[in-house]
């Protein structure tokens, strides 16, 4: 087991965002702990305890093998969503077979709840950056991938950390694009003020903070798109220590008034 922190930050001394560089192109069956563990040892001089490391997905996935090759042959509701959407419709086969549900057709528009849960646009299948793959599909269990990379990461520094895995999605009701969190191990991945007085004394009712996506989109800060930095420390943040995952930040369909 990771060893817990012995030093737990508050965020009012501020927070630092720290950038790995130097990750070599990740391949299927990489050992991805390792190649982070020599990256954050250059980078940043290791890690303290109380830090948080997070990676992008699209590591992750390359190093489980979650590439593709090729789109599969499409069915016929891939070609009527292929005709909406304007999209391959060995494409759409691809999102179909990663997809639970598919929520809102439209022309360039595709938005599925996957196979994890996420509800995002043509279930989070990148086709960006992926070297020689056609496709790569978001990992099978961001959570567990987290849980592997933390235990790892903890035992070669000797330090209680969290672990994040990150993808870049959009959001309902506002343009561009954000860093959330999928995968979260170690650290509750909501900060919970419901029941706590505010300054002027009023109970807090609704007021839950998705930390663990404020500290995915604060790593994509330094991450870039385009300047090949997969993963980032995040240095002073008081987290709270949790086995939880993400799964709260999932919201349930029933309370899902968007859809």
């Amino acid at each position: 087991m990771a060893p817990e922190p012995k030093v737990v930050l508050t965020p009012v001394a501020g927070i630092a965002v720290l950038p790995v560089g130097g990750v070599p192109e990740v391949d299927a069956g990489a050992d991805l702990a390792s190649l982070l563990c020599a990256a954050i040892e250059v980078s940043t001089g290791g890690l303290v305890d109380g830090d948080i490391v997070v990676v992008a997905s699209k590591v992750v996935s390359k190093a489980e093998a979650m590439q593709v090759a090729e789109n599969p042959e499409p069915g016929d509701e891939a070609r009527r969503l292929a005709a909406i959407t304007g999209f391959d419709a060995g494409e759409v086969e691809l999102i179909l077979m990663q997809s639970h549900t598919v929520l809102r057709s439209a022309p360039g528009v595709l938005v599925v709840e996957t196979v994890h849960g996420f509800v995002c646009a043509n279930a989070g299948i990148d086709r960006s950056n992926t070297g020689d793959a056609m496709a790569l599909l978001l990992p099978v269990d961001s959570d567990a991938s987290a849980a592997r990379l933390r235990d790892r990461l903890a035992r070669h520094f000797g330090v209680g950390v969290a672990v994040v895995v990150s993808d870049t999605f959009g959001r309902p009701f506002r343009y561009g694009l954000v860093n959330v969190a999928l995968g979260v191990s170690g650290m509750a991945a909501i900060h919970d003020y419901r029941g706590q007085a505010d300054p002027g004394g009023r109970t807090l009712k609704g007021t839950e903070l998705a930390v663990a996506d404020e500290l995915a989109s604060a790593a994509e800060l330094v991450m870039n798109k385009l300047d090949r930095v997969p993963a980032v420390v995040i240095r002073g943040y008081g987290w709270e220590p949790s086995d939880g995952g993400s799964a709260g930040l999932l919201r349930d369909p029933a309370q899902d008034y968007f859809r």
